[in-house]
């Protein structure tokens, strides 16, 4: 296989899935199941075909791939080319989208009507989550960006529990603004620079005196500006307080599949995009805004913890939890280290896989009893104790049990902030502390609390549902007593993040 069509081959696989979708009759059902599940293992074989060349000690430039696309001007500035490339970091989420994926296609068994249309937009979300972390200039990397909230909306929508058509507005006016606020940092920077690659705006934003030749200096006041408008953009999606109540929304209204993707996948475009464009473009006005994002994560962390301990539903808690563990990736991203920065994106795979977990657990449980709710809910495990067992096994992963992915993550996060901003970081170990109480009081009362329920309907977890918690426990056990699986491609990112950072 020709190598420098591995990337588009990854990328655009999910569409042979849409057009065989569209010419299976929406009657035949299983046929549209098994179609929809088969057409996400191109996308699944082809990353951990390109991760196994990496391991086999090939380097990650080779993948890259660059055609010509469109010019405002003939032979001159303000071309845009179609870009892919892959680095470490970039490999790494492509790796975790990949599997997300596929695991959610399996979770979408308790999708109840119209699979040839939900399938059609999974797939088609597929294909913006890879674009997205594969793109190398930015109105590429937009144009992914974009068709994300297409089918993110949709699936919301359509398929979403009770208040699921305000829950898809609320997602697509926020990140509507968001995507807003990016696209005038995109464009204000092409037209001062005549590119739109992120190899050659970085080589023009890190000059000396930030001149382009054929377009004059670029202020320091204009970097600042697009800086912290690129924080808010990213910050609507990762998201930070208090840019998030359109997520918690989302958490609890979209469907259990559609959750695992956007907790496990799409929150984490924010933080690749802060470490990727902001850290990437403007080093040194990051680094004068280093505090602020530290104290955003404090912020985040604390406030997510405490909301989490006084809600009476599973999925708030969780929601809330994910804000909590956002909180941690600004504070890796914040105490610009290598520990840090690496603790950040450990946070980033960590929470994805483990969050990912815990709402597919939750969907199982709806499925049987039809509520989430810790008061209504109670000795589960007397009727479920297979899936209580595991409810219990991910809320340990989340509160960073020693040996898990969640631990190495957020070690190595606070790691970096005590390196730097010590009180700062002895006030964010409080939220540490209250994700065990938290967690423990959530899944606790579920699973060994008072009953007040009969439950003569809930079953336990069948051997088709297994198989998502099975390889999302794996992963994170692998990382947790091998993160090295993931310090090694990131090993050469971090090192040229540090660098233009002069650390």
């Amino acid at each position: 296989m020709n190598e420098s069509y591995l990337l588009s081959l990854l990328v655009f696989s999910p569409l042979l899935g849409i057009i065989l979708l569209a010419l299976v009759p929406k009657a035949q059902e299983q046929t549209i199941k098994l179609v929809g599940f088969l057409a996400t293992l191109p996308a699944l074989i082809l990353s951990f075909i390109i991760f196994s060349s990496y391991k086999a000690g090939e380097d990650l430039a080779q993948f890259a791939e660059k055609y010509k696309w469109f010019a405002f001007i003939k032979d001159g500035p303000f071309s845009v080319e179609f870009e892919l490339g892959i680095s470490g970091l970039s490999l790494v989420l492509i790796i975790l989208t990949t599997v997300l994926s596929t695991l959610a296609a399996i979770a979408s068994i308790h999708i109840k009507k119209e699979w040839k249309g939900y399938f059609m937009l999974f797939l088609l979300l597929e294909v913006g989550m890879l674009g997205v972390f594969a793109a190398e200039n930015l109105i590429l990397f937009f144009i992914f960006f974009e068709v994300t909230l297409i089918p993110m909306f949709f699936l919301i929508g359509k398929w979403g529990y009770f208040e699921r058509e305000k829950a898809a507005f609320s997602f697509l006016i926020y990140n509507g603004i968001g995507s807003a606020i990016l696209l005038l940092v995109i464009m204000i920077l092409f037209a001062k620079t005549g590119t739109s690659n992120i190899a050659a705006l970085t080589a023009i934003l890190a000059s000396p005196e930030g001149t382009v030749p054929t377009f004059g200096p670029i202020s320091t006041e204009l970097r600042y500006g697009l800086l912290i408008a690129l924080i808010v953009a990213f910050g609507v999606k990762l998201p930070i307080f208090p840019l998030h109540s359109w997520m918690l929304r989302v958490h609890v209204q979209a469907p259990p599949a559609i959750v695992m993707l956007h907790s496990g996948v799409l929150l984490k475009i924010g933080a690749f995009g802060l470490i990727r464009f902001g850290m990437g473009l403007f080093p040194e006005e990051f680094k004068s805004m280093a505090v602020l994002l530290a104290v955003l994560g404090v912020v985040n962390l604390l406030y997510g913890a405490f909301l989490a301990f006084v809600q009476d539903d599973l999925k708030m808690v969780l929601a809330y939890s994910s804000i909590s563990h956002m909180g941690i990736v600004l504070i890796g991203i914040g105490s610009l280290n290598v520990a840090g920065v690496q603790g950040a994106v450990f946070q980033v795979v960590s929470h994805g896989l483990i969050s990912a977990l815990l709402f597919f657990l939750i969907g199982v449980m709806y499925e049987r009893v039809g509520t989430s709710s810790i008061n209504k809910l109670g000795g589960l495990a007397s009727v479920m104790p297979l899936t209580a067992g595991f409810l219990l096994v991910g809320a340990m992963a989340s509160l960073g049990l020693p040996g898990m992915s969640g631990f190495i993550a957020e070690f190595m996060a606070f790691l970096g902030l005590f390196k730097e901003m010590p009180v700062l970081a002895a006030v964010g170990a409080i939220g540490i502390i209250m994700t065990a109480v938290y967690l423990l009081r959530a899944v606790l009362n579920v699973t060994y609390g008072k009953s007040y329920n009969t439950y003569e309907n809930a079953f336990d977890i069948r051997p088709i549902e297994m198989v998502p918690v099975f390889v999302l426990l794996g992963f994170i056990v692998l990382i947790g007593v091998y993160p090295n699986v993931l310090t090694e491609p990131l090993q050469f990112v971090l090192e040229t993040i540090m660098l233009g950072l002069g650390g």
